[in-house]
């Protein structure tokens, strides 16, 4: 989990992500709750689901995907918490 948790917290806008997945949520609701663009935080999530923090619920969907924390995103977002 260390190498995970260093990447998302050396990075702003990955903090910011995963702090805001507190439940499954798509894209815009992201980008609204981080005030990012929606291409940062689509860049983000591909960038984190890489890294096995999150999580994509239904990728063959076109719009509307729901992304929510993998076990370790959980234990990263705890610790981001703190």
């Amino acid at each position: 989990m260390e190498k995970e948790y260093s990447l998302v917290i050396r990075g702003s806008q990955r903090r910011k992500v995963v702090k805001a997945l507190n439940r499954p949520k798509i894209p815009t609701q992201i980008k609204e709750d981080t005030k990012l663009s929606l291409n940062n935080v689509s860049d983000v999530l591909r960038f984190l689901e890489k890294a096995n923090v999150v999580r994509c619920d239904n990728p063959e969907e076109k719009t509307g995907r729901v992304y929510k924390l993998t076990e370790k995103g959980m234990r990263i977002r705890e610790e981001l918490l703190k």
